[in-house]
């Protein structure tokens, strides 16, 4: 039996916890994530631990993707859809890169993920998982916890059947003012989430959001390499 037979006869949650889930392991695993390397010690490097919680996460993803009508029953984007998830995507990224210090950020900066090797050289095994779970999956399960649920839940309780149109403002800074306090850059991270949260009740497409999403995550994974501003990431 194949992983997709496997995974299309599992009974499924409900939609709010398929949503939710793996969400949830991915914040868990992070808050988790300094006891663990220090379980592990010498055994792996720590820096792994991000992909093992990337890949989890896409796990969770690939077993609950039957239940993501939002996405399997989408139309395919326009062309000028995916312009503008592009235009709004870089929009996002320059709003991150300009909201970095002072009163837009929570507590202190930390070092960051920094992917080099003991020689100062980048490690591109390192750098290029950072790049694949930051650029893939987290847009996908941020915009399917934060949009799809989150903000639809605020404007009805049933909210899987509720057509992104219908999500009135107050759900949208609602859920974008949640959505920034999750971020350190709280301020850059509000912003984002009124401009994924607009993408979403004005093209009807959870598709646009995520993709909009994934140009600012790439961007800002580009960014850090190029410039070696690891506390970014």
């Amino acid at each position: 039996m194949s992983v997709g037979t496997l995974a299309r006869g599992l009974s499924f949650p409900a939609p709010a916890v398929a949503r939710a889930l793996p969400f949830a392991v991915f914040i868990g695993l992070m808050a988790a994530e300094p006891w663990l390397a220090a379980q592990l010690g010498g055994v792996i490097d720590s820096r792994w631990l991000y992909g093992i919680r990337a890949a989890l996460v896409a796990g969770l993803l690939f077993v609950f993707w039957p239940s993501f009508t939002e996405l399997t029953a989408a139309r395919r984007p326009s062309i000028r859809e995916f312009g503008l998830a592009l235009a709004a995507g870089l929009i996002v990224l320059a709003i991150w890169l300009l909201l970095d210090s002072g009163i837009f950020v929570l507590g202190q900066s930390g070092s960051g993920f920094e992917p080099r090797a003991t020689d100062g050289s980048i490690d591109w095994s390192l750098a290029l998982m950072r790049l694949a779970g930051a650029a893939l999956v987290v847009p996908l399960m941020e915009e399917l916890f934060w949009r799809s649920l989150v903000m639809r839940w605020l404007e009805e309780a049933d909210f899987s059947g509720l057509e992104p149109a219908r999500i009135g403002l107050r759900a949208v800074l609602f859920s974008s003012l949640a959505f920034g306090l999750e971020h350190s850059q709280w301020a850059a991270g509000m912003l984002a989430g009124l401009v994924y949260g607009w993408l979403y009740v004005r093209s009807g497409n959870l598709w646009v959001a995520i993709a909009a999403h994934a140009v600012t995550n790439a961007g800002l994974g580009i960014w850090v390499l190029a410039t070696g501003a690891w506390y970014f990431w």
